[in-house]
């Protein structure tokens, strides 16, 4: 028979409001903990977190809205977001919107009808209108219209770190390469502290900013590059375009890092043990994630939270630069 909350506090020693703080972790001694969880182990207690979600109008469930599960930067930050709520006893719907705006829309709403205790969105789509500073809502390196908690990388010092990693390593004429959506967001600051640091280094630039969705970006890449011979060093909006642009050169016959050097955004690996796919400005996913997590708890548990919170980046080398001598 399945062991009760009543059996476990028996054993244990302690109320059943204690073992209910455990269960939530909430503000308990560590020697009372201990007590509680051997408990639980010793009658394998195994508590039904939905039922009890229930009757506090709580799911113990949050919606997770990607733009893509193919992008392997959200792919890695989903699984830290999983795990970081796994360990407050929450589970994770994970929402493929595919960029559309109406799926975006119903997960919103899976909020209001309580299918949903709360919403993590890396979302580019129009939808202000249905985003509101009362709702558990965390955005990642988005803002909207309305003052919504948001979390983000420092993508200005990013882009800031990417020019001085390229006149470090000898390149007098660079580039930005990427491409932007419409809706503001933080990501943006990558291209334009790139520039400035350039101008403030005195490095001549170029930019190809392709507006979104990408269409031909090999080809694109090609003609802009073709046009600008005499380009050393290149900074791309994220990983993935590093390495369309590293293939692209390969292509033209351009060896990379000797003739050009490359630096991504984001620190993409294939697998956790692995280097970087490309230089690049690595993003603290995990850290982001766990933000994320514990910002939009304590939104839902009625607690007041700042609405910007900007994580450090760092550089990291991956083959796609010259090592410094």
């Amino acid at each position: 028979m399945k062991a009760t909350m009543k059996e476990v506090a028996k054993l244990a020693g302690v109320g059943v409001g204690t073992v209910s703080r455990v269960l939530n972790n909430g503000a308990v001694k560590p020697a009372t903990r201990a007590k509680v969880e051997e408990a639980m182990r010793q009658l394998n207690y195994q508590p039904d977190f939905y039922a009890r979600g229930l009757k506090m109008k709580h799911t113990q469930t949050i919606a997770l809205i990607l733009p893509t599960v193919w992008h392997p930067f959200f792919g890695e930050f989903a699984y830290h977001v999983e795990t970081a709520l796994a360990q407050r006893h929450y589970k994770l719907y994970l929402c493929n919107s595919s960029g559309d705006s109406a799926k975006e829309q119903e997960y919103i709403q899976m909020v209001t009808q309580n299918k949903v205790d709360g919403i993590i969105g890396i979302t580019y789509s129009d939808i202000d209108e249905y985003i509101s500073s009362n709702l558990p809502f965390v955005s990642i390196d988005r803002y909207f219209t309305e003052d919504v908690i948001y979390v983000t990388a420092d993508n200005a010092a990013g882009g800031r770190l990417a020019a001085n990693e390229l006149a470090k390593r000898g390149c007098r004429k660079v580039a930005y390469i990427g491409g932007y959506q419409e809706t503001p967001n933080e990501t943006k600051s990558r291209r334009k502290y790139f520039e400035i640091e350039c101008r403030k280094l005195g490095i001549a630039y170029e930019s190809l900013d392709m507006l979104e969705p990408l269409e031909h970006v090999p080809e694109k890449v090609a003609a802009f590059l073709e046009k600008e011979p005499e380009i050393e060093g290149i900074f791309t909006i994220n990983d993935p375009m590093a390495l369309s642009v590293v293939a692209v050169l390969e292509q033209m016959g351009k060896s990379v890092p000797e003739d050009v050097q490359v630096i991504g955004f984001d620190g993409q690996k294939m697998t956790e043990g692995d280097g970087y796919l490309v230089s690049t400005i690595v993003q603290p996913t995990k850290m982001m994630a766990e933000a994320a997590v514990s910002k939009l708890l304590a939104v839902i548990n009625g607690e007041t939270v700042e609405k910007r919170t900007v994580l450090p980046v760092s550089f990291g080398a991956g083959g796609t630069t010259k090592e410094l001598t």
